[in-house]
């Protein structure tokens, strides 16, 4: 595990067999992925629909059992442990799910829903639960006054911020946030990241925050980790993803943000991508963006490109990119094959 890494993901690969016991058809969720999330930090992870986000948050946490591959936090391999052991490590690993309307229990008062994991953990009795729900409903900005209260009862942001409570009841280090805002009003979206931006300089929470708005990553990341059927494909901080992308999905992702200049967005170019993301059942050969990259060469099609980094602590996964010449379209312009 690197330095200041809290959680280090080697190799992991998460497999779906789909069409019947019989079929060997498998989707390609998760294909052979390497990151690091850094103590205290916020790692965005971005990507269309389909490409495996959900899937990789949740292997870290196996709420769904990785294929193969490591998942190591605090020097522990979390995949080799055994259901009694995992258990133990739950409390320090949780997850805030992107559907408040279905991850709360209908029939379970707010106080019961916060409350659950505290008793089922043993880590209070009594008043002393009463006084803990309270206390995490006053951290999330909830009355107290609501803890008899049912899930029906609330607003979709007040809702979340119930799964946000429950998510902090064991005081854990590390937490998934599962697209947390995306089934909410936009007039809400934002309260609820300058929520998750106060918790965690409060608690010192690790953030992994998956969603599909590069605004709201913009916004909440240090570092941005761009996902494509299966595959990392960029990886750096924040401001360079968003100012200086290199490979072509991330630009045409960063292109397709609306700028809130009309002036700037009225000329700025916009990439069109060509096509519609390939089934993960059945992958392109090489490069898995090659079929829809407008700077895709043959070689594309059989080589199969590396995570590498290209300019300090910015990797890209591109056979068109080297430290050389790091800028996609002036290749295409000089003609430039493999490098």
């Amino acid at each position: 595990m690197q330095n200041g890494s809290l959680i280090s993901i080697e190799n992991l690969k998460v497999y779906y067999k789909v069409g019947g016991v019989f079929s060997k058809k498998v989707v390609k969720a998760v294909d052979d992925v390497d990151l690091q999330i850094k103590r205290g930090e916020t790692l965005g992870l971005v990507g269309e629909s389909g490409c495996g986000k959900s899937s990789l948050g949740k292997a870290i946490l196996r709420l769904i059992e990785p294929t193969e591959g490591k998942v190591i936090y605090n020097g522990v391999d979390l995949v080799k442990l055994s259901a009694r052991q995992m258990r133990e490590q739950r409390k320090h690993l949780q997850i805030i799910f992107q559907d408040p309307y279905s991850s709360l229990n209908p029939r379970m008062t707010v106080g019961q829903i916060i409350g659950e994991p505290i008793k089922t953990f043993g880590l209070a009795k009594g008043r002393e639960v009463e006084e803990r729900v309270q206390e995490l409903m006053e951290a999330v900005g909830l009355s107290r006054r609501f803890v008899k209260r049912y899930p029906h009862e609330f607003s979709g942001g007040q809702r979340q911020r119930i799964g946000i409570a429950r998510a902090l009841a064991l005081n854990p280090e590390f937490i998934v946030a599962d697209e947390p805002i995306s089934a909410l009003d936009v007039s809400i979206q934002s309260q609820i990241m300058n929520l998750l931006e106060k918790l965690q300089a409060e608690r010192k929470l690790t953030y992994l925050f998956i969603s599909h708005d590069l605004r709201a990553v913009r916004h909440l990341s240090d570092r941005v980790a761009v996902m494509y059927l299966g595959k990392i494909v960029e990886l750096a901080s924040a401001k360079e993803i968003y100012e200086e992308p290199l490979h072509p999905y991330t630009k045409a992702l960063i292109s397709a943000v609306p700028i809130p200049d009309p002036e700037i967005e009225a000329n700025r170019e916009r990439i069109i991508l060509k096509g519609d993301v390939p089934s993960p059942i059945n992958p392109p050969q090489g490069c898995r963006f090659h079929t829809r990259c407008p700077f895709a060469i043959p070689e594309c099609s059989i080589i199969s490109p590396e995570l590498v980094e290209i300019k300090p602590s910015h990797r890209v996964s591109c056979i068109r990119i080297s430290k050389d010449h790091p800028d996609i379209k002036e290749n295409a312009a000089k003609g430039l094959g493999v490098v």
